[in-house]
């Protein structure tokens, strides 16, 4: 049985989870100068001096907000790609699946957070960059995995890689608004197309 003190740290872990899921949904709608504490509590409903209680102020907030959004999502991934069976195209197909399902019904505004823009402080923009580096990492390990067992072509890793993620980051503007069942057909659809991106040439 929970003590009172552990009821109290679950109850206050929640309401963290639900004030970074919103910070980091305004913080991709609008850009990090755009959005204030004020904004984050008025979605929240509730009083811009409630969230002093977590977070010092809006910059701990964004970080706090890039790292448990950039980290979860990454770990996901790589854990996908430790366990996942198959060939490197099977491998391939699968996180890609799985990187859009995520970022359509999980973090679709979000996701705009690791773009990078210039107008973000410069610890926070490394910090996004590095981020992007190790999200980067679990797709072009299985990429050149396929390219050293001649399973994949491509005319370029860097250049098949930057074209994955860019249609990736797009997938929440074309699914986001289909029902669930078009949303799975969307996604097939999609990671098939993208896997023509590493198929040999007949």
């Amino acid at each position: 049985m929970l003590g009172p003190v552990n009821r109290v740290e679950r109850k206050r872990g929640r309401r963290v989870e639900q004030i970074l899921a919103v910070a980091a949904e305004l913080f991709g709608e609008r850009g990090y100068d755009a959005v204030n504490l004020e904004d984050v509590a008025e979605r929240l409903d509730v009083t811009k001096g409630s969230l002093y209680y977590y977070f010092a102020g809006k910059e701990q907030l964004a970080t706090a907000a890039i790292e448990t959004l950039g980290t979860d999502w990454t770990a996901r991934l790589e854990e996908l790609a430790a366990t996942a069976e198959g060939s490197a195209a099977q491998r391939l197909r699968t996180l890609i699946r799985a990187h859009v399902a995520i970022a359509v019904r999980e973090y679709p505004a979000a996701l705009r957070l690791f773009l990078v823009p210039r107008t973000w402080p410069d610890a926070l923009r490394a910090r996004i960059t590095e981020m992007r580096r190790r999200h980067d990492q679990v797709f072009r390990a299985v990429l050149v995995e396929g390219l050293e067992s001649g399973e994949f072509a491509v005319v370029a890793t860097a250049s098949t890689l930057q074209a994955m993620h860019a249609a990736m980051s797009q997938a929440p503007l074309w699914c986001a608004d289909l029902p669930v069942d078009e949303q799975d057909r969307a996604f097939d659809e999609l990671a098939d197309t993208l896997m023509k991106l590493v198929s040999p040439v007949p």
